[in-house]
């Protein structure tokens, strides 16, 4: 528990020093920040097998490449453009990407990563590795169509693929109830007779329960499931976002009530940690957040030439 409250208040931290950033010119294009949502990606990733199983998730990324352990000072420097970045400064905010940690983006075009996700549960199976693949999307990307022609190739050759919905209420500025005529996200597979589950996404150690449920009904062959969590942003759809469309004593009824990390924090003070404790790691968490903004404001921008590589070409 404490390593979850440390890894949720390390996204917490970056993402609140990546607004500042951004309010500075420090980085450019769109940013979409995770506060909020920590516990989802803190509680699923920490039942993973790093190595073997693959993640995707759409443009509101970093939190998840935090929790899967990746180096604060590439993330941060990717999204300032600098060529110290972890797609050398190319992708940005919306497109990381690691190979190496089986991270395969960060998408900007919704939905398109359940698809792509599909396609790596097919790889986890075709190599017979044992691996599962988590597609992370939202409740707006839940209407797209190719979410359902994914539901439907997965379920017929049994993927070993676990479909995320962080459902945070609301896409760009809809709600889910104005957008979705079925809002109970977790039944949108029953119709492809894939199993779904609805959890606390505000509860680490909820999601972290409904991580091995899933992992164990895929790994046994059992083929996809789906996991609705519901979940909350504090800040708007993006940095650009006034977030007019709900009230700030809604927001703050949130903050209050259901905060992950203050959950987190309540529970491991009823088992006796101290307040010492709980301010080293504050302590610690700041020091890297500061060394990870520093390395990326002291890191060169890419060559020029660098427009020409990772670039394919296809000859007919």
């Amino acid at each position: 528990m404490l390593e979850f409250y440390r890894q949720m208040l390390l996204i917490r931290r970056f993402e609140e020093r990546a607004g500042q950033l951004y309010g500075l010119g420090l980085i450019g294009g769109f940013c979409h920040l995770y506060i909020g949502q920590e516990a989802v990606a803190v509680g699923l990733q920490s039942a993973l097998t790093v190595g073997k199983d693959s993640v995707i998730t759409g443009y509101r990324d970093h939190g998840h490449m935090l929790a899967y352990g990746i180096d604060p000072k590439v993330i941060m420097a990717e999204l300032t453009g600098r060529a110290a970045g972890i797609s050398k400064g190319k992708g940005g905010s919306m497109h990381m990407f690691s190979v190496e940690h089986g991270f395969y983006g960060g998408h900007g075009i919704v939905g398109a990563q359940v698809s792509l996700g599909t396609g790596l549960g097919f790889s986890h199976k075709y190599k017979q590795d044992g691996g599962v693949c988590l597609a992370y999307f939202g409740d707006g990307a839940s209407n797209q169509g190719q979410v359902y022609e994914s539901f439907n190739m997965a379920e017929l050759w049994k993927l070993p693929v676990i479909f995320v919905i962080e459902n945070n209420q609301y896409a760009m500025g809809t709600s889910v109830n104005r957008a979705s005529s079925e809002d109970q996200l977790y039944r949108r597979g029953e119709s492809f007779r894939i199993p779904g589950l609805q959890v606390d996404g505000m509860d680490v150690l909820a999601v972290r329960g409904a991580a091995e449920t899933a992992l164990a009904w895929t790994r046994a062959g059992k083929g996809p499931i789906l996991l609705e969590l519901k979940t909350y942003r504090y800040r708007g759809h993006s940095m650009s976002d006034p977030a007019k469309y709900r009230s700030r004593d809604e927001v703050q009824s949130v903050r209050d009530n259901s905060d992950p990390i203050e959950q987190v924090k309540r529970d491991l003070v009823a088992i006796g940690v101290g307040e010492e404790e709980f301010k080293a790691i504050e302590k610690e968490i700041k020091a890297v957040v500061t060394e990870a903004a520093a390395f990326a404001e002291e890191s060169p921008e890419p060559e020029l030439s660098e427009l020409y590589t990772d670039v394919l070409v296809g000859q007919y």
